[in-house]
């Protein structure tokens, strides 16, 4: 399954029109962020056809169980894979033999420790982190509002402060000790 991963960047797709662009993409793996037990069976054939494999989000999933019927379903119709935050879905797609993919939200050092844990738990083949762009993240919201910006969370190097800083953030938010003594914040 991993060698559909031939290129670093996997298309992301919540509509039709998204899925028409990504099977002419370079992309040979595709995220299916919405799927839906109408059209299912006719996306994984249009993805099969142009030689590339589908991934769903079970949980964002509209009409498919979040559970072994939802997973025997998807993989019923030729999922290649499956995309969940949790846990017991993950188990139960590696227990039908479908490839699996957990997402983590990562926003603190807390979070790190508990898609460590979770992933023992799941034992899935791969993780995905999010959010995966912090900087963007701040520069596009510093554009959007009015009110300034805390960077805070997984933040452990001085580079990592200049980065947010340089990206429009006031200040940054730490529980490294090593980093509280920086100075000051650009104004």
């Amino acid at each position: 399954m991993l060698k559909s991963i031939q290129k670093s960047v996997i298309a992301a797709i919540r509509s039709e029109k998204e899925l028409d662009r990504a099977l002419v993409s370079d992309c040979g793996l595709i995220f299916d962020l919405n799927p839906d037990l109408l059209t299912l069976n006719e996306k994984v054939s249009r993805v099969h056809k142009n030689g590339k494999k589908l991934f769903i989000h079970l949980d964002l999933a509209t009409g498919i169980g979040k559970d072994k019927s939802g997973i025997k379903f998807a993989k019923q119709t030729g999922v290649d894979g499956i995309i969940s935050t949790r846990v017991n879905i993950i188990k139960m797609a590696r227990e039908a033999e479908l490839f699996t993919v957990q997402r983590f939200f990562v926003v603190d050092s807390q979070s790190v420790d508990t898609t460590v844990e979770g992933l023992k738990a799941s034992k899935a083949d791969m993780i995905e982190v999010m959010p995966g762009v912090v900087t963007k993240i701040i520069s596009a919201l510093k554009k959007r509002v009015d009110v300034p910006i805390i960077a805070g969370g997984l933040i452990d190097t001085e580079n990592e402060v200049k980065e947010a800083i340089s990206a429009g953030a006031m200040a940054i938010s730490t529980g490294k000790e090593a980093l509280w003594s920086i100075g000051e914040a650009k104004k």
